[in-house]
């Protein structure tokens, strides 16, 4: 794996982190997820820069939820953070 796309890796891992604990009380279960991640990813990291270039929300959660439905469908094996990393930088550039 490249360091660009490692790098990417380990900053949505560090978000789920986050977004763990800002939902603690319902042990992570949010239904909007995706939402908050692209929120999230957004305005509090250096997502865009990571990517190359302004990303709007909207298609940003569109991805997001795209990945976790093909993530689900998948045979387990790669870690979700590396994969979404990958792909996000693909659809991205």
């Amino acid at each position: 794996m490249d360091s660009k796309t490692q790098a990417l890796s380990d900053l949505l891992h560090e978000v789920a982190e986050t977004h763990h604990l800002v939902w603690k009380i319902t042990d992570g279960e949010d239904p909007d997820w995706a939402s908050w991640y692209a929120d999230h990813l957004l305005r509090m990291t250096h997502f865009p820069e990571m990517v190359g270039k302004p990303v709007v929300r909207s298609e940003l959660v569109y991805m997001l939820v795209k990945l976790d439905k093909e993530q689900s469908a998948a045979p387990p094996g790669e870690k979700w953070e590396d994969r979404y990393a990958r792909e996000l930088l693909a659809h991205f550039r």
